[in-house]
């Protein structure tokens, strides 16, 4: 299917999650993930009206940078490992997997302005997954004071892949949980009021549990 009738059906499901839960469909925005598929594939997703791309490798999103420029919101969604910091540092708007200090002391070097943030939540508890423990969170974000460079604008997690829908709903359930105790603290550089959870197989319950991006691939763009 095109990317445009894809996007239809997808904004279809977004407005009938939101009527369920009282949210407005405009505090959603859809990250189209583009790391299977073309730069043709690519480039069709943004002149369907996609704005907002993800990509997990620093290969594939210099790639696709190359190809659709500095006009869409870039998020770089996958492990970066510091060495490669300086390869995408000023190029992409939104990290979405901040989970070290070693890290965070690589963009503060290399940025030349404040990076947005999403800390990665391993919520599941999965051993195959990235991210801190719920407990770690707070104390992480304490210690990114020293790092100016760095704004914490929200939370990110991956629920596990299965088809056990109260398994899905309580981890993301519990990340929103997070983020609201986070906001209560009132840090500055963390304000904390976006939540990154949600994929093609579980946006729909990811948005009923207060998701603020959604990270779409398959759904969205297909695979190539």
């Amino acid at each position: 299917m095109s990317v445009s009738a894809n996007l239809a059906a997808i904004k279809k499901n977004i407005v009938e999650a939101c009527e369920r839960v009282g949210r407005n469909p405009a505090d959603i925005r859809i990250i189209a993930v583009t790391k299977y598929v073309s730069v043709e594939r690519a480039k069709e997703a943004y002149m369907a009206g996609i704005t907002h791309f993800g990509e997990n490798r620093d290969e594939g999103f210099l790639q696709k940078y190359e190809a659709l420029g500095s006009e869409p919101t870039w998020h770089f969604i996958g492990t970066l490992q510091s060495r490669k910091v300086k390869n995408v540092i000023d190029k992409i708007d939104y990290l979405h997997s901040l989970d070290r200090l070693s890290l965070a002391k690589e963009i503060q070097k290399r940025a030349t302005k404040p990076l947005k943030c999403f800390v990665q939540v391993n919520v599941s508890g999965e051993e195959s997954k990235h991210g801190l423990t719920p407990q770690e969170v707070i104390p992480f974000i304490e210690k990114l004071k020293e790092f100016p460079n760095i704004i914490v604008v929200g939370l990110m997690t991956m629920a596990p892949f299965t088809d056990n829908e109260q398994d899905i709903r309580r981890c993301f359930r519990e990340l929103k949980k997070l983020q609201e105790e986070i906001q209560t603290l009132h840090i500055p550089y963390a304000p904390c009021t976006e939540l990154s959870m949600g994929m093609s197989n579980d946006y729909i319950i990811a948005i009923e549990e207060g998701a603020t991006f959604i990270r779409l691939g398959t759904s969205l763009v297909g695979k190539e």
